[in-house]
């Protein structure tokens, strides 16, 4: 069952009226991420996905992650449009983010631009914002868009919604 979609306020996007399939597009957003007082990823140079009735999910191009923090986690998973993921740790001094990041290494021709990105679940994080905005994460445990005041719903991820 679709649900009702939410009327968007003034300078918002609705996620309902987001593409399926999913298409990647380059933003100018400012994206930052932090936790245990450093610095993860900055960048002006993402790249979002976006799908109906997902918030974006952000790919940070690999050179404005901070040197050092990623590391192999091993595993992977496949996405019916991107292609074959691979997840990534992310280490703070000895603190370690387990499969916090993915990326595609091999994108297919559609969704080239993820080449050299990794994209992070927020919900780990101390901070991850958009534009200066704290994000909320997109519920349950598999998708990793961004929820910001700029989109209206509802969300995919919850109780329920598997069915969308």
């Amino acid at each position: 069952m679709r649900p009702q979609p939410d009327e968007p306020l003034a300078g918002q996007e609705s996620v309902w009226a987001y593409p399926r399939p999913a298409v990647a597009e380059p933003t100018a957003a400012h994206i930052v991420i932090r936790h245990g007082g450093r610095l993860v990823a900055d960048t002006r140079n993402a790249v979002r996905t976006l799908e109906t009735s997902h918030p974006p999910t952000y790919y940070i191009p690999q050179r404005d992650i901070a040197p050092g923090v990623l590391r192999p986690a091993g595993g992977g998973s496949f996405c019916e449009w991107k292609g074959a993921a691979l997840y990534w740790d992310v280490v703070i001094d000895d603190k370690v983010l387990h499969r916090v990041g993915w990326s595609y290494p091999d994108p297919t021709p559609t969704f080239q631009a993820l080449r050299d990105h990794i994209a992070f679940y927020a919900a780990p994080f101390d901070h991850c914002s958009v534009d200066g905005e704290i994000v909320t994460p997109q519920a349950g445990d598999f998708y990793g868009g961004w929820i910001t005041s700029r989109l209206a719903g509802p969300f995919k991820g919850g109780p329920g919604t598997q069915g969308w």
